[in-house]
């Protein structure tokens, strides 16, 4: 081998070791440059951290607040706020809450790692939200008929679909009669009997004239004024300019009420200001780029060492592997919540 050769590798070797920062001999320098590199990527990591905490935290004084109360899962607050209080049922031209419930029951199933997106290639194209398949992560049963029922769908269903499909099939509103069979059915009535349970509402008989009908008033009126105003303020006094600041909970009641038809119910009563002012706000999130949203978490989740990182030995702390799997599990939740919503703003 040529002089000039040997001279390559020896600089290309040296590189790498200064990269790495595993030279037998570290200069001053060396060690400040991995420094402000470990701070960068733990800046990074906070992030995502930080939102963890945030969610566990809002998590623990939802419990705090509504010890005595069970809670409330994604599709019943949808229905809840779609509910008329006294007359207990929802609006007979509303034909939006049948697939904004099922969004809700994707999402549900994301958050409890039940499902996750298919993997995105790195070094291949990249696929959108939309385009990515639901996958099984978890085929345990969830204790909730109406989800479980869902999850078995999705685990005896190859090849697998996607988001904006799944939606169609559990709807019902579906071309494909081969595909019918995947409706759930009298998902508003079931939802309603869940909240009956809790004490939420209580059941009554109505005459129409021509038929009668079964209604669910509220007679927990706290519960709903609850669920109102954790809306309101979320879009007024506790409103970030951080998408990915905001508890994941939250933002999915607030997009899937509005992608439901009911979310008006909850903003009517503020005043004019206030009212516009939530609205704005709820515009800017409908503006949000779903796919960029979704990047972002990929991309914290990466700075913090998850997504093919490191191991609990390299990180050089206990318990870390914990964490950086409770992390992976935001991410793929956070994927299905950004695309079950991107499939209702496309």
């Amino acid at each position: 081998m040529s002089e000039t050769g040997l001279k390559r590798r020896g600089n290309a070797s040296a590189a790498r070791s200064q990269l790495d920062g595993w030279d037998s001999d570290p200069t001053d320098s060396d060690r400040e440059i991995g420094s402000r590199r470990l701070q960068k990527d733990s800046s990074r990591g906070r992030d995502l951290d930080s939102a963890i905490r945030d969610d566990d935290q809002l998590d623990d004084d939802m419990e705090d607040a509504d010890s005595k109360e069970q809670r409330l899962t994604l599709m019943e607050e949808v229905l809840l706020l779609g509910l008329k209080d006294k007359e207990g049922y929802t609006s007979f031209w509303n034909d939006c809450i049948s697939s904004g419930l099922r969004g809700c029951i994707l999402i549900e199933l994301g958050f409890r790692g039940k499902i996750e997106l298919e993997k995105s290639g790195m070094l291949t194209r990249r696929k959108g939200l939309l385009s990515r398949k639901v996958m099984l992560k978890d085929e345990g049963m969830t204790g909730d008929v109406i989800l479980d029922e869902a999850l078995r769908h999705i685990k005896d269903t190859k090849p697998e679909e996607t988001v904006a499909t799944w939606i169609e099939y559990l709807s019902g509103e579906t071309w494909n009669p081969l595909k019918l069979h995947y409706q759930i059915r009298q998902v508003r009535e079931r939802l309603a009997k869940n909240l009956v349970e809790k004490g939420v509402l209580t059941t009554e008989k109505q005459n129409f004239v021509v038929f009668d009908m079964t209604t669910h008033p509220v007679v927990d009126s706290g519960s709903k004024q609850k669920l109102i105003k954790k809306a309101q303020d979320a879009l007024l006094t506790k409103w970030t300019n951080n998408v990915q600041k905001m508890n994941r909970r939250v933002l999915s009641l607030l997009m899937l009420s509005n992608a439901a038809d009911v979310l008006e119910n909850a903003l009517a009563p503020l005043g004019d200001d206030d009212y516009d002012l939530a609205m704005r706000r709820l515009r800017e999130l409908l503006d949000l780029d779903c796919e960029q949203q979704a990047q972002k978490l990929i991309q914290m989740n990466m700075s913090n060492g998850g997504a093919g990182g490191t191991t609990d030995e390299q990180q050089g702390t206990e318990g870390r592997g914990t964490a950086s799997s409770r992390v992976a599990a935001m991410v793929a939740g956070g994927e299905v919540m950004w695309a079950v919503i991107a499939a209702f703003i496309k």
